[in-house]
């Protein structure tokens, strides 16, 4: 029997197999919304920390870990198809964590939130083979709610690369991503449990589709034990949340040294309205990409010269660009990132530089607590004008050194997390529109 849910069908196709307490909770926290943290990889509160880097180092990294992702997302890839868009995903590239709970009695797991893949799975006993993790790894057998799912199951047949076990009685999942990190195990059901709602009780959402992982490699290792799904396919946790509706808001990177973290809203509480708020439809990248969010990019205005992008998805649907929260930089087309680059730097005063690291084309030196005149930068979307500011637009890559935080790349054109901080970010996928609305996100 299939208790899988998508965007299409309602959350209470399977309420009866809810107990009635556990069924009036989430019923509240549906219609109200919920809200979990979001933690960088570089802040103090993430396994990846490490307190001997320097700033300007983990920043390094994080922009060379842009251009990787970039390249799986690429649909002209040979290795593309479209019912197999979850494999050419780096979910080790995801910049945010999140924590839930899984099973009954829950047990804490740390994973990797990406809005660029669906499936959600994290290392179970028994391992034949599991990277480190600092945490238990999840036992199966110690929770009462674990129940393998069957070969013939929807959510078996959602997900591109299956198989039946030996026995015939449950199935069993295998993802691959671009740089050789890989899960597979049996694909299961259970109780998964969100950190806190708006009355701060958790959010329990019981016969969740995941991924109990016994062979496992994840390049960057640590607490984590997983990763969190959050693209518009059919298993991630925002189809099964059914809800439609989640929000973000990213902190400053300049915040990342602090103990704050981002704020994930689910439901009614994600909804971003209000002053400033602007809204453009989410459309069709084509080629059977579910997962991935896109948008359709008309021009980029620097200062007031205004340029045209011409540029496709390399699919038959209407977006050209997605926007991932996984993606440090913003990346656009060799031929339109010229001339916007060479926009910008027609606006700015100030004496050229190179990036240390040899990662960013426009640099220019300046003092830390200077003022650097950037020009203003508005991304027009449809029905969207999106004005950055100087902190979405130039970072600091070294002491006195500032550079733009764009690129050109022959992969796919991505709106990046740098564009995105200090912006609530709202998706609605049943109404098929994406917010954004000026935000001080150390506040929301």
């Amino acid at each position: 029997m299939a208790l899988f849910v998508n965007n299409s069908h309602s959350l209470f196709s399977f309420a009866f197999v809810f107990t009635l307490s556990s069924l009036c909770l989430f019923t509240e926290a549906y219609n109200g919304g919920f809200t979990v943290d979001l933690i960088h990889r570089d802040s103090p509160k993430s396994p990846f920390y490490n307190s001997s880097e320097t700033p300007s180092q983990r920043l390094t990294k994080s922009l060379r870990r842009s251009f990787h992702r970039a390249k799986q997302f690429n649909p002209a890839s040979s290795s593309y198809s479209p019912n197999a868009a979850e494999s050419e995903i780096i979910a080790d590239n995801g910049e945010y964590l999140m924590k839930l709970g899984l099973g009954t009695p829950s047990v804490e797991v740390l994973a990797i939130a990406d809005t660029g893949s669906d499936l959600i799975w994290t290392q179970c006993k028994p391992c034949s083979q599991c990277f480190n993790q600092s945490s238990p790894i999840f036992d199966p057998k110690s929770s009462k709610t674990y129940k393998d799912i069957s070969c013939s199951s929807d959510q078996c047949q959602s997900l591109p690369d299956t198989s039946c076990s030996d026995d015939g009685s449950s199935c069993q999942y295998n993802v691959r991503y671009g740089d050789s990190s890989n899960s597979n195990g049996n694909l299961a059901v259970e109780t998964i449990t969100l950190g806190s709602s708006t009355d701060g009780r958790p959010v329990a959402l019981p016969n969740s589709t995941f991924g109990c992982g016994h062979n496992n490699e994840l390049i960057y290792q640590g607490n984590t034990s997983g990763i969190v799904g959050l693209g518009g396919g059919a298993v991630s946790l925002v189809s099964q949340i059914g809800s439609g509706k989640f929000s973000y808001c990213l902190l400053p990177i300049s915040n990342s040294d602090s103990n704050s973290t981002s704020k994930l809203k689910f439901g009614n509480n994600a909804v971003v309205s209000g002053p400033g708020t602007v809204s453009t439809p989410l459309v069709s990248g084509g080629g059977g990409m579910d997962t991935f969010y896109f948008l359709k990019l008309e021009a980029i205005s620097v200062a007031d010269e205004r340029i045209d992008f011409n540029g496709s998805s390399g699919g038959d649907g209407e977006g050209n660009i997605i926007i991932d929260s996984g993606t440090t930089l913003t990346l656009l087309p060799q031929d339109f990132y010229s001339s916007f680059e060479s926009a910008v730097s027609s606006k700015i005063d100030a004496k050229q530089t190179n990036d240390p690291s040899g990662t960013l084309n426009l640099c220019y030196e300046a003092e830390s607590g200077s003022d650097f005149n950037v020009p203003d930068i508005t991304v027009h979307f449809t029905d969207a004008d999106v004005k950055l500011s100087s902190l979405n637009t130039f970072v600091m890559v070294a002491e006195g050194v500032v550079c733009l935080a764009f690129h050109s790349s022959d992969s796919l054109s991505i709106f990046g997390n740098l564009a995105q901080m200090n912006f609530l970010v709202g998706y609605d996928v049943e109404e098929h529109s994406l917010s954004f609305k000026p935000t001080d996100c150390s506040k929301a």
